[in-house]
């Protein structure tokens, strides 16, 4: 059995133990999970929150990252709008960014979840409607999500990965994690 630390990562923290960039000094992995030979399979951007899994098991690592095995990554997505059913439709079609047509993906509308507060809130705009989507993707292109939402007219607000294939940061708060033997 391999073990796989289920993190719930903040707003803000970088998805590396180390911060080797020019900004320097932003949140790591390091300050948030005190485990040896973990590492991240996979990533998540420094403005997502959410959902990131770690291992130091490599095949394990490769059966969640790769996209081979397209496993679900399902997403809750805070937009600017409210998407109709056109939106809705080229999201689960696909949508054709500057890297070429993305595979279809499972997009709802749904109610606002009820996730802890974001730290800084988003921007809000009184002349602007929000809303909420859950959309479920099965390939990982460099933010993906967000270039998906803007094609169809809808830029994405907040970010929250929710789950992963069998795996989900419900019931975890920001900042902590769970241990699963796997």
């Amino acid at each position: 059995m391999a073990r796989l630390i289920l993190f719930n990562k903040p707003y803000g923290v970088i998805s590396q133990f180390t911060d080797r960039s020019a900004e320097g000094a932003r949140p790591t992995l390091a300050q948030y999970v005190d485990v040896p030979g973990v590492y991240p399979a996979g990533r998540l951007d420094l403005d997502s929150e959410g959902l990131l899994l770690l291992t130091g098991d490599g095949r394990l690592k490769a059966r969640i990252a790769d996209p081979r095995f397209k496993l679900a990554k399902t997403y809750l997505v805070q937009v600017e709008g409210e998407p109709g059913e056109d939106a809705l439709a080229a999201l689960r079609k696909g949508v054709k960014l500057k890297d070429g047509l993305t595979r279809p993906a499972g997009a709802e509308r749904i109610a606002e979840p009820p996730l802890w507060p974001r730290d800084p809130p988003i921007r809000v705009r009184k002349s602007v409607p929000d809303s909420w989507l859950k959309l479920t993707l099965r390939e990982g292109r460099n933010r993906q999500v967000r270039r998906m939402t803007a094609a169809v007219g809808h830029p994405t607000l907040r970010l929250v990965r929710w789950a992963i294939g069998e795996w989900s940061v419900d019931g975890i708060a920001p900042g902590e994690w769970r241990a699963v033997e796997v």
